[in-house]
């Protein structure tokens, strides 16, 4: 019998996922640990795409009044009778996702958090003919919806207020304290400081967060996600009922992610076990508190290309869904020891830093050591355990994030080259006129004058990997070249195949490493060439064989 569940790529909305037959990752037992575990303020932080809305989601649809317990039936929640019983549909509760709070000017990002409060505001449109609250009170409620010319116009002091405004009414209304749910509470600052108004949004966050979650009477608790630990003196100064639980605290640690037995049950779920090992390798390798745990966006979307194309071979889909400039940004502040810190990571190694999980992002680029901060709690780097001084082990976490570091410094060792163009043209011209001997020697020189990466510590395979996409971003600054990776050539495929502008005239590349002098007779005996090159910058040798011909 197939499965009849639809896979949830992309979908964050709980109650969708119930109802339409998705397929869901039990994640509820939150609930539970949540009113265990009391903290009136929770904030969790933890990478991107590691299902915090889809949890906030949840949650709301647990809490709030007029809950419809069908989407709760069969999940580990459901079996906490007395919980249910006392806290499910019990609570008015405030949902705001912070994720598109952006704008080129402090204005336009000011209007979009505006519009997100009055959008919520309007939910609670039956206030205005409840019995419960005074002509005034109603007239505070109206300036929270209130329009003029199609858009939202409260001021910054209301504003600042609104969500206790909001709680305090929804409290006089029902008799029960809110619940408060802000999901990337931190995106609004990560773009303020893109764009360069950094100050003015912590301090309408701050103004905003004060009087919703420090002076709020009518707050029963709050929760909020994000990537980055804000610092306390931000834009929580002062709120003393405060609990972080971020990627090294054990609490919750299973509640965002997927874990092994999870992932395992989902291909069994598909007819896909066979795929377990890639899919770990790929995707797996967080370590959050106690447990390891897989990306879910990864694991969603590569089981379902796997439904359509059983033979798909993984791919980058967490690196994809933003920009890395946070590594971009790294490798180019990098200098020689920390270059020598990334071959040893990207080899598989763990190096030693001492982690600051509390940041602003103005402190970010203060020094080399913030970023490796920021680059351990996006998700880039994951822990694998401290030394007796609390000085934190990382590592690089799987291969998808391991292809992001190895691009970025073939990004950077091109932009490199290209400011002295004069031995790039030397090197390019060299193979038009098949001198082997100058080939190797700019290439040499090249690489000598840049960096070193994966000189002496990666395998023997990540080193021709690596290799392969250093040449092909030299060969590239020609514009007049067509250059194909891994091109279909007869009965098999060249690593490299280069058409000039000159229309007779083909170059053929082939990329092999030995580590040995024995290594690389077998290979050139495996091979029809006429000139080779040999590179001995590497442990081993590095050996490229080309040829060229003339099209008749």
């Amino acid at each position: 019998m197939e499965n009849s569940f639809k896979l949830p790529v992309g979908v964050d909305n709980f109650e969708k996922i119930r109802k339409e037959g998705f397929y869901y990752v039990d994640k509820t037992r939150l609930i539970e640990q949540l009113l265990e575990q009391w903290g009136e303020v929770n904030l969790f932080t933890r990478p991107r795409r590691f299902g915090k809305t889809l949890n906030m989601s949840m949650l709301r649809c647990f809490f709030e009044i007029g809950a419809d317990p069908s989407l709760f039936e069969g999940l580990y929640i459901s079996g906490n009778k007395e919980l249910c019983k006392t806290y499910m549909g019990k609570f008015p509760v405030i949902f705001l996702s912070l994720k598109n709070v952006d704008g080129p000017t402090f204005e336009a990002a000011r209007y979009r958090l505006t519009e997100l409060i009055g959008v919520e505001a309007e939910k609670f449109s039956f206030l205005l003919d409840s019995d419960k609250l005074t002509e005034n009170e109603k007239s505070r409620y109206r300036a929270l919806v209130m329009l003029y010319n199609g858009r939202y116009s409260m001021d910054e002091d209301i504003l600042r207020s609104a969500l206790q405004t909001m709680s305090r009414l929804l409290y006089k209304h029902y008799g029960k304290k809110t619940i408060i749910l802000i999901d990337e509470y931190d995106v609004p600052l990560d773009k303020a400081f893109q764009h360069g108004y950094y100050k003015e949004m912590v301090s309408l966050i701050r103004g905003i967060f004060g009087q919703a979650l420090k002076t709020n009477d009518f707050l029963q608790f709050a929760v909020l996600t994000g990537c980055l630990r804000v610092s306390k003196e931000s834009i929580f100064t002062g709120l003393n009922n405060f609990k972080v639980l971020s990627i090294t605290d054990a609490r919750f640690d299973e509640q965002f992610g997927f874990t092994d037995g999870e992932v395992k049950k989902l291909l069994k779920m598909y007819h896909l076990e066979e795929h377990m090992k890639e899919t770990k390798e790929w995707y797996d390798g967080y370590h959050f508190g106690d447990v390891d745990v897989y990306c879910p966006w990864d694991v969603i979307n590569h089981v379902d290309r796997l439904q359509g194309e059983p033979g798909a071979e993984p791919q980058s889909y967490w690196i994809n869904t933003s920009g890395n400039e946070l590594v971009k940004r790294f490798v180019n502040k990098a200098d020689k020891t920390t270059r020598d810190e990334i071959e040893r990571l990207i080899s598989g190694e763990a190096i030693e830093k001492a982690i600051r999980l509390e940041l602003t992002y103005d402190e970010i680029d203060n020094s080399i050591d913030n970023l490796w901060s920021v680059l351990f709690t996006t998700g880039y780097l994951t822990q694998v355990g401290k030394t007796e001084r609390g000085i934190y082990k990382l590592i690089i976490p799987n291969k998808e994030v391991k292809e992001v570091y190895t691009l970025q410094i073939q990004e950077w060792f091109t932009q490199k080259v290209l400011q002295d163009t004069e031995p790039l043209k030397v090197f390019l011209k060299a193979f038009l006129d098949g001198d082997a001997e100058t080939v190797e020697q700019q290439l040499t020189k090249i690489l000598g004058n840049t960096i070193s990466i994966f000189d002496t510590k990666a395998r023997s395979e990540e080193k021709e990997i690596f290799y392969h996409g250093i040449l092909l971003g030299l060969l590239r600054c020609d514009p007049d070249w067509s250059v194909q990776s891994n091109a279909e050539t007869g009965d098999g495929f060249a690593d490299i195949l280069i058409e000039p502008e000159n229309p007779n005239m083909g170059i053929i590349i082939e990329l092999k490493y030995a580590q040995t002098c024995s290594g690389l007779d077998h290979v050139k005996n495996d091979m029809n060439s006429v000139f080779t090159m040999k590179d001995e910058m590497i442990s081993g040798l590095m050996e490229l064989h080309f040829s060229k011909r003339d099209v008749k």
